[in-house]
């Protein structure tokens, strides 16, 4: 993020389940487009060079703030990208059940083809129930790609696979397109769960079986 510049992004993830009844009932529903959603709402800030703090809000009223530094970059000629992150969320607007978050995003460029990256995060008071006897925090790696396939059309992976902790449900995978316009980015998605947030991803995707996928799409403008 550029000094005193700005990035907004949008999440919004549609709460129906593909797999729900037949083809004929997913098209009456427009494929998903009817029903509930999930969304959430970001704004990034250029703090300093190479820092920048946000704040992402969700409508389940989970709030987190987090801050992120860069310490290597490959326009230097270094071999990969390196950031420290951190994060604070709780539910509620931040008045419930807080939790922590610090990790490392690092990130490879191969060309202008493809990116890379690979986070591994460490995320405190995970588990709800947070008796004595369960485990209360959870280390994880996020996992992602992105390969051009148009001079602005890319495709999109990334799964966050739990290695320790508290880890309920299965990991969050989600997979789509995307497409960019001069400050804006538009990704179509599906994924297997609706977190947006650190604690949101730790906390696992679909608990019903690992056949529920939901559509979703991002849309993110940045100011510079």
């Amino acid at each position: 993020m550029p000094v005193h510049k700005l990035a907004f992004r949008v999440t919004h993830r549609f709460t129906r389940r593909l797999g729900q009844g037949d083809f004929g009932d997913l098209a009456s529903d427009f494929f998903g487009f009817d029903s509930g959603a999930q969304i959430g709402l970001e704004l990034r800030y250029g703090l300093a060079p190479g820092t920048q703090i946000g704040i992402h809000r969700t409508s389940d009223r989970t709030i987190q703030i987090f801050g992120q530094h860069n310490f290597l970059n490959e326009r230097d000629g270094n071999p990969v990208g390196l950031d420290a992150i951190a994060t604070l969320e709780g539910g509620n607007n931040l008045h419930t059940r807080y939790q922590s978050a610090l990790g490392l995003v690092l990130s490879r460029n191969v060309g202008r083809l493809a990116a890379f990256y690979a986070e591994p995060i460490w995320i405190a008071n995970t588990n709800p129930a947070s008796n004595a006897g369960f485990d209360n925090s959870t280390a994880m790696v996020g996992l992602g790609t992105r390969l051009r396939v148009r001079p602005s059309t890319y495709l999109v992976a990334e799964i966050t696979p739990r290695l320790g902790g508290f880890d309920p449900g299965v990991s969050q995978i989600s997979f789509g397109l995307e497409g960019r316009a001069g400050g804006h980015l538009f990704q179509l998605n599906v994924s297997n769960g609706f977190g947006t947030t650190l604690g949101q991803i730790a906390g696992g995707a679909s608990f019903n079986n690992d056949n529920d996928w939901y559509i979703g799409f991002n849309i993110a403008r940045k100011f510079f």
